[in-house]
Order: C-alpha cells, then sequence, then structure tokens
C-alpha cells in the first residue's frame, strides 16, 4: 500500500472513533434511535442523487438495511447510553470474531486456527474488561453492545453478495435511505415525542448529528472504498480496525472527561490482540 493510500485509510478509524464517542453527548437532546435514524438521512440526501435507482435489488437492500442499519445501530447505541464510551468503542471489536463466526456458518469461509485462537483470546479480553468497576450493573448496555457487533457482523455478511453487483458507495446511499425513515418510526413507537425531541434540541447537539451524518458517514466509507478498490481488503483492514480504540479511547477521555480503569485497558489490550491474530494473514494466505 503506497503513502498516499495509507493516509487515506487511516482517516477512516479517525472519523469513526471520534464520532461513534461524541455521539454519547447527542443523547441528552436525541435518544439513540432518533439520533441514528437523523444521521442515515443526513446521510442518505447528499449520496443518493449520485447513483441511479438499483433495480432488481431494492428488496434485498432493504433486508440488509434492516438488519446492517436499523437493527444493528438501534441496539448497538443504545447500548452505548448506558454504558462509558471509552468501554463500548473497545467491546465493539468484537465485530471481528463475530464476523468470521458468521462467515463460517453462511459463507463457508473456512477459518484459519490462528483466527480460531484469536476469537477465543478476544472473548477472554471481553470478560476481563467487563470487570472494570466502571461497568458494575451495567450489564443490560455491555449485552446490549456486544448484541450490536454481532448483529453488525450478521449485516455484512448479508451485504457482501449485494457489494459485488453493486457500487459500494450507491450500496451504502440506498441502505442509508431505506433505514434512516425505518429508524425515525421505530424511534416514535419505542422512544416516542420525536417532535418535541427535534424541536427542543440543543444547538450542539445538532451539531454531532450533523457531523456524523454529512460528515462521517459518507467521508469514512467513501475512503475506505477508495482504498479498498486499490489494495486487497487484509491491508486495509488492520489499519481500519486497529485505529478505532485508541482514537475513541482519547476522545472519551479528553472530550469526555473519562477515566478508563485498569480492567478497562488490560481488557481492551487482550481484545485487540486476539482481533490482531483474526485479521493478521501472511502473503501466501491471501493469493
Amino acid at each position: 500500500m503506497n503513502f498516499k493510500d495509507t493516509l487515506v485509510a487511516s482517516l477512516v478509524p479517525i472519523f469513526l472513533g471520534f464520532g461513534f464517542v461524541i455521539a454519547k453527548p447527542a443523547f441528552e437532546s436525541f435518544p439513540p434511535i432518533l439520533l441514528m435514524g437523523l444521521r442515515f438521512i443526513f446521510a442518505a440526501s447528499i449520496l443518493i442523487w449520485w447513483f441511479p435507482i438499483p433495480k432488481g435489488f431494492l428488496k434485498k437492500i432493504f433486508f440488509a438495511s434492516f438488519i446492517a442499519n436499523t437493527l444493528q445501530y438501534s441496539i448497538t447505541y443504545t447500548g452505548l447510553n448506558f454504558i462509558d464510551a471509552s468501554a463500548a468503542v473497545l467491546l465493539v471489536q468484537t465485530e471481528v470474531p463475530f464476523g468470521v463466526i458468521f462467515a463460517f456458518f453462511m459463507l463457508k469461509e473456512k477459518p484459519t486456527l490462528r483466527a480460531l485462537i484469536g476469537i477465543g483470546v478476544a472473548f477472554i479480553g471481553v470478560y476481563i474488561l467487563t470487570g472494570s468497576p466502571n461497568l458494575d450493573g451495567k450489564i443490560f448496555g455491555i449485552a446490549l453492545t456486544i448484541l450490536g457487533s454481532a448483529i453488525w457482523a450478521l449485516g455484512q455478511v448479508i451485504v457482501k453478495p449485494l457489494s459485488k453487483e453493486i457500487n459500494p458507495l450507491a450500496l451504502v446511499a440506498w441502505l442509508a435511505l431505506f433505514s434512516g425513515p425505518t429508524l425515525i418510526l421505530i424511534s416514535a413507537v419505542i422512544e416516542g415525542d420525536t417532535i418535541s425531541y427535534l424541536s427542543t434540541a440543543k444547538f450542539n447537539h445538532w451539531l454531532i448529528a450533523f457531523y456524523i451524518g454529512f460528515i462521517m458517514q459518507p467521508v469514512t466509507y467513501g475512503c475506505f472504498y477508495y482504498v479498498l478498490k486499490n489494495n486487497p481488503l487484509y491491508k486495509v483492514l488492520p489499519i481500519v480496525t486497529m485505529g478505532i480504540p485508541p482514537t475513541g479511547l482519547l476522545a472519551a477521555i479528553f472530550l469526555l472527561g473519562e477515566k478508563p480503569t485498569s480492567e478497562l485497558f488490560i481488557g481492551g489490550v487482550v481484545i485487540i490482540f486476539g482481533v490482531v491474530m483474526i485479521l493478521y494473514k501472511k502473503k501466501k494466505e491471501v493469493n
């Protein structure tokens, strides 16, 4: 991977990690599901005009959007609402081992022995992390965050065949178009008072919503697919995945004033080590 592509790939975890953490303060004005609905409506509003309607794929896209976007983001960000962002940004790394598990059962992609060991190591890290005093009595938030990670992985397995048929960025746009209004509707039913939340939201929380919808969503996926077009996945994924924890942790510490415990740091390191074992592939394994 050349220097330019490496630099572009490095922007992805910076935008994602920062955006994941700063979403938490916005929950003061927008409940999690409503905020995610705004995120995808904003993203779709600037992306959808550039791509034609993917005729023949709309039903599949709607189903994929429900799993990969609507269901996953509802659960993950509701979990974030109950626990510290510093813990959540580490727990979502379980997306990688869950991805290997779903790929094996649904796509018949056989994992290596190293990947299987990495899965075990990652979940040992989760066990250590959940022993942090900051997470005491927050099992509901922990469970939701991990469940959301599993659903994200399932969603990617469902989306993968579509990405071979549709321009990846066009797929992002149409997934967002379907999931945004659905999330708003679900929010109205579950969280209620949608109009009240929108009319009384603080200006700085609107700025966060604008950031994650108009900037983070299109920029991160645009950068990711640009680099992926020119480089093999095994070179791109480690940069993206490994960059999110430090970015998220720094944002949680310096912007939110969180104080991660030693259990969180140790558990986080073990999780990341397990993820590295899963992602790392020798050249002969990917050719």
